[in-house]
């Protein structure tokens, strides 16, 4: 998102990770919510705790994408990229 946009208040946010949020989600029936990049994340991660990527992407999936916050939790979105395969692809 653009760092000038104004984010709602009452979004669940991840401390020191506002560069990587990249929209906000809606459900039907379900409150909105922040939405952030994966690769994002990541990339913060090496950047400003000099972390390797391999480093980044444990601490990642341990500490972020493994925490559950209630309704609110923040989306993750898995950047596709033109070599991913689709994993359901074929079912």
């Amino acid at each position: 998102m653009n760092k000038k946009t104004p984010l709602p208040n009452g979004l669940l946010r991840y401390d020191s990770l506002e560069d990587a949020i990249i929209g906000i989600g809606e459900r039907c029936g379900q409150p909105r919510v922040l939405i952030y990049s994966q690769s994002g994340i990541i990339d913060i991660l090496m950047k400003r705790d000099k972390m390797t990527m391999e480093e980044a992407i444990d601490y990642f999936y341990y500490n972020i994408h493994g925490g559950w916050l209630g309704e609110k939790t923040p989306i993750l979105l898995m950047d596709i990229t033109d070599g991913e395969e689709d994993e359901d692809e074929g079912d």
